[in-house]
Formats: C-alpha cells, sequence, structure tokens
C-alpha cells in the first residue's frame, strides 16, 4: 500500500495554493478583476470535485474477490459514505465560488449580469455555432448586448451551469439547427441585417435555448435591454420554419 502511494502524483496542499495564487496573478495582469478571477478558479475547483463525485457515484466498485458477505456489506456502506461526502464537498465549493453573486442581489431577485459571465456565455456559444456555419461580421457589441439578456433570465447557479445546458440542447435539436443556419444564416441569401440578424451571430444558439426555456423572462429582459423585437420575432420565426 505504501509503495502504491508514493508512486501516485498528487499536489499537496502548498502547491495547490501556490498554483491558485499564481493564476490570479496572471488573470490579474490579463485585465480579469480580482472577483471574476476567483469565481473562475472556485468554478474550475467545484468541477473537479463534482465532477469526480460524479466518476465515484456512477462506477461499480465491488469489494475485492473472496472477500466474505458482511466484509462486502462494509465496503459497500464505506463507498456510499465517501460517495455521498464528496457530493457534499462539490455542492459545497459551488456555494462557495457563487457566493457573490447573491450578496449583490435582492432577495427574491436575480443577480447583476457581469461582464464575466457575458464572457463565459460567448467561450460557450461561439464554437456551438461554428459547428453549424462561418463566422460573420456581426456587431460584437451587440451580441453583448444579447448574451446580457439572455443571463438576466436566470440564476447566479443556473448561469454557472449555463454552457452544458447549452451543449445539451445544440445536441437534441442539431438536425432543426441545421436547417436553420442553412437557410437564414452566414453563406445564406438572407442578409445579415434585418428580420433574421441574430442567425448571423453566435448568441442566435443561446436566445433560441432561452425561447424554448423562459420565454417570458426572455421578452422581459429584451425589453429591458432596450434590444429590436424585430429580431427575437425574425429568429422565432425563423425556428418555426426549420420543425
Amino acid at each position: 500500500m505504501a509503495s502504491a502511494e508514493e508512486g501516485r502524483q498528487q499536489p499537496d496542499a502548498v502547491g495547490v495554493l501556490n498554483a491558485r495564487r499564481t493564476l490570479l496573478q496572471l488573470l490579474g495582469r490579463a485585465g480579469v478583476g480580482p472577483g471574476d478571477a476567483e469565481e473562475l478558479i472556485g468554478l474550475v475547483e467545484a468541477g473537479a470535485v463534482s465532477l469526480a463525485h460524479r466518476e465515484l457515484a456512477g462506477a461499480q466498485r465491488g469489494a475485492p474477490a473472496g472477500k466474505e458477505t458482511l466484509y462486502r456489506a462494509g465496503w459497500l456502506d464505506g463507498v456510499q459514505a465517501a460517495t455521498a461526502d464528496l457530493g457534499e464537498l462539490a455542492e459545497r465549493a459551488v456555494r462557495a465560488a457563487l457566493v457573490h453573486d447573491a450578496a449583490d442581489a435582492p432577495a427574491g431577485e436575480r443577480p447583476p449580469v457581469r461582464r464575466m459571465e457575458v464572457e463565459r456565455a460567448r467561450v460557450a456559444a461561439t464554437p456551438l455555432y461554428l459547428s453549424f456555419t462561418t463566422v460573420s461580421d456581426f456587431d460584437p457589441e451587440v451580441s453583448e448586448q444579447v448574451l446580457t439578456a439572455v443571463l438576466a433570465t436566470m440564476g447566479a447557479r443556473e448561469r454557472a451551469g449555463y454552457a452544458g445546458r447549452l451543449a445539451g440542447f445544440a445536441a437534441e435539436h442539431r438536425e432543426q439547427l441545421e436547417r436553420l443556419f442553412a437557410r437564414y444564416g452566414p453563406g445564406s441569401g438572407i442578409a445579415i441585417h434585418g428580420r433574421y440578424s441574430l442567425v448571423h451571430s453566435p448568441t442566435s444558439i443561446a436566445v433560441l435555448e432561452r425561447l424554448a426555456a423562459a420565454p417570458g423572462e426572455l421578452w422581459e429582459a429584451w425589453d429591458a435591454g432596450e434590444l429590436p423585437p424585430a429580431w427575437l420575432e425574425g429568429l422565432t420565426a425563423a425556428w418555426g420554419t426549420g420543425s
């Protein structure tokens, strides 16, 4: 057992703290504020624990062969207890990463959308969009306003997990999205300006996901952001014709 443990490459607490501080300094030099940097690192840490929990929970980890029934029962109880504890650690890590978001919002209200949340959504949406079509000249400043409206429909935790939700939406509706972008997107006969402008933007997938999941909230956020109603109406119509 000792020799097996010695062969594992596991960072100690000092090394982890040093790596964290180094990353915070590098992000600071790149212009990322301390709060945003802490949240990004916290989400990565929480994600690592959460993925480990899911792996253990889904694994079939039986007792060593040849052991008696009582031993096997104790082994199973121990595995279940350890897995439950790991799940609790993952939950606490997520709460710790997002704690300042909850503090920024009045009770019962969603926290204001922050720049880093918009950037995370952009990083999630862009490769999905490019898996269906090509880059267009849609105004990146407008894209930021659109993503702000999209994120305003969610709480802090939903925003933190939005990349996974968006990927699931794109996978579930892949054929319909392919038809939509072929008919209305870059390379089609539809101009970038006009009723179908959003189909030329990576934000279109995020807007479509919200139209499916929370249309009322999206329209409220859209109006609050003073975005053109015709864009949302056009995307809704294009989605309907692609069904």
